[in-house]
């Protein structure tokens, strides 16, 4: 959990300036543990895949619309 939220926080701090192996060595992970890492983020809806840039990721933010919780907004 706790290399979660170090990538997930990185990845946002980063913006696209690094490819997410490379932020996940950065920050000392393997590739095994920061491809895991992005599997779980995709399935919370934290990022999204995006390979027009350096990083193949995108963080994303949850916004809240009347009673709506699941509508996601781009960071950057």
């Amino acid at each position: 959990m706790e290399n979660k939220e170090r990538f997930y926080n990185a990845l946002k701090e980063y913006n696209g300036k690094l490819n997410e192996i490379d932020l996940g060595e950065k920050i000392g992970l393997t590739e095994d543990e920061t491809m895991e890492i992005i599997a779980q983020l995709l399935s919370e809806y934290k990022i999204e895949h995006e390979s027009n840039r350096l990083c193949n990721y995108r963080v994303l933010k949850k916004i809240t619309v009347g009673n709506m919780n699941c509508v996601q907004k781009r960071v950057f």
